[in-house]
């Protein structure tokens, strides 16, 4: 399994665009989010959107959903064919009804299943979503009253979108058998939403080893050599997870 980020930014960086990834399998593309500079993002990969085989989707900001309408517009008037949309059952309706459905509502196309092939996941359950790509949706504490989900893939690779530092579960993880954490990560304290460097830092050296940083803020290379063992991703650059 391969992952590249096309954007390693927090919500309001401008630098390092949105906090979105690309998942590649033998045969099959994954986008990880979609975010409001995705699209510009993707373009400058040298990709467009038919050559994604599917979305899986984290919780409802605009740094993670804020492109999903683009990419539902191409795909239906610009290819025509539908893209597969995995998704949280909790996050369906709320999807629609709060974040999509003023834009894309346009004559007969009055839903989301109007756009995208949508495909439900319960969380705490395995999903087969290629040969080589199982994916298990974990919730985590990010928003009080709205629900965000962190990644687990192939038992093995743990993608954390936006989370509040827990340092018990990711050590949890590790011990279960998880082989590498992508976190967010936010520079400076208070962390309020999002876990903070100094928390991370907390975590002991042979976890750090295991933590890359990811969903960081422009100033990121004023941090370049403080971030105990743990490694930075870098935005555009793929690596084998």
């Amino acid at each position: 399994m391969q992952i590249t980020m096309l954007g390693t930014g927090s919500a309001f960086a401008k630098k390092y665009y949105n906090n979105n990834a690309l998942v590649e399998t033998d045969g099959c593309r994954l986008l990880v989010d979609c975010g409001i500079t995705l699209p510009t993002a993707l373009h400058k990969k040298g990709l467009q959107f038919d050559a994604l085989d599917g979305v899986l989707i984290s919780h409802m900001h605009g740094d993670h959903v804020g492109g999903l309408e683009e990419y539902a517009f191409q795909m239906l008037f610009k290819y025509g064919r539908k893209p597969l949309l995995y998704i949280a059952d909790t996050l369906v309706e709320p999807l629609w009804e709060q974040t999509l459905r003023g834009g894309l509502t346009q004559g007969d196309l009055t839903s989301l299943e109007d756009f995208f092939v949508v495909k439900p996941l319960v969380p705490g359950q395995y999903y087969t979503l290629a040969p080589d790509l199982k994916v298990k949706l974990i919730q985590t504490k990010h928003i009080p009253n709205k629900d965000s989900y962190s990644f687990l893939f192939n038992d093995s690779f743990f993608y954390s979108a936006d989370m509040k530092f827990d340092g018990e579960l990711v050590m949890q993880l590790i011990e279960n058998g998880v082989t590498t954490v992508y976190h967010d990560c936010q520079l400076e304290q208070p962390g309020m939403v999002h876990a903070t460097l100094d928390e991370l830092l907390t975590l002991p050296e042979d976890v750090q080893k295991k933590v890359w940083l990811m969903h960081y803020g422009d100033a990121m290379d004023d941090y370049r050599g403080r971030t105990g063992l743990m490694r930075i991703v870098e935005q555009g650059v793929a690596y084998s997870v």
